[in-house]
């Protein structure tokens, strides 16, 4: 166990399994204290149990401001502060421009944008305070490149919601940044409704390999360590190459 992040509390959202476990997992071997949230309250509490107490989980439906009221509250009950804040909660649909309804629009728009929104501005008064933070929001290689509308739409939001919230925060010392994952193994790939058609597509990966989520967890360890303190509004892109085609 080494402490990169040690003293330091994270909320990360989407965390009860596949790309967020991943995340919980390491800022947890870092040293952090972490709060959880997530839909899946079985999977959360199973895995808040099998992690110990440097964790926290709590039920959150991402897309209420309400339940973001409750949780940084109850961060702040718990372990007196919030550092660090990764926006990793989020669907996928691949659904063409003929076949994707405007309720199945809505949803994905209020899941995988709106909810970070949310999220950064539930956490900045507290960081403004506190005259540090750092929010890492998990966009995706589609928030850089086209893919299927509504996916990468939002994913090009986030993008666009991290520059801006990054000039306007970063007076205060809170920095903003985010993610762009390709192809990772994860249960929402491995299980989701395009699973052949993104084996095809590993083929033609520069790598020629899925990435692990423990990889991308890496680099959002370095995000929300003191060892990126002078990067902010800033894309950290981990495709195996795809962008550089």
């Amino acid at each position: 166990m080494m402490d990169r992040l040690k003293g330091k509390v994270a909320i990360i959202t989407g965390g009860a399994r596949g790309m967020g476990a991943s995340h919980v997992r390491r800022f947890v071997e870092e040293g952090a204290k972490v709060v959880f949230t997530d839909l899946n309250e079985e999977g959360g509490k199973a895995f808040a149990e099998e992690l110990g107490g440097s964790v926290r989980f709590i039920k959150q439906d991402v897309t209420k401001a309400e339940d973001w009221e409750s949780v940084v509250l109850e961060t702040e009950k718990e372990f007196g502060k919030i550092d660090v804040l990764v926006n990793n909660a989020g669907i996928s649909m691949s659904k063409s421009i003929f076949e994707i309804t405007e309720a199945d629009y809505r949803k994905i728009v209020d899941i995988n944008q709106v909810s970070v929104f949310l999220g950064i501005k539930a956490v900045a008064p507290l960081m403004k305070e506190a005259g540090s933070g750092s929010i890492i929001n998990i966009s995706s290689m589609n928030g850089l490149v086209g893919g299927a509308p509504g996916y990468t739409d939002t994913k090009f939001a986030v993008r666009g919601l991290t520059k801006a919230a990054a000039l306007q925060l970063s007076p205060f010392g809170i920095r903003v940044n985010s993610v762009h994952p390709g192809v990772i193994e994860t249960p929402m790939v491995t299980q989701g409704d395009a699973v052949e058609q993104i084996k095809e597509f590993a083929k033609h990966i520069p790598m020629r390999r899925m990435a692990q989520a423990e990889e991308v967890s890496d680099m959002v360890l370095f995000l929300a360590s003191d060892e990126s303190s002078y990067s902010t509004g800033s894309e950290f892109v981990i495709d195996g190459g795809m962008t550089a085609m």
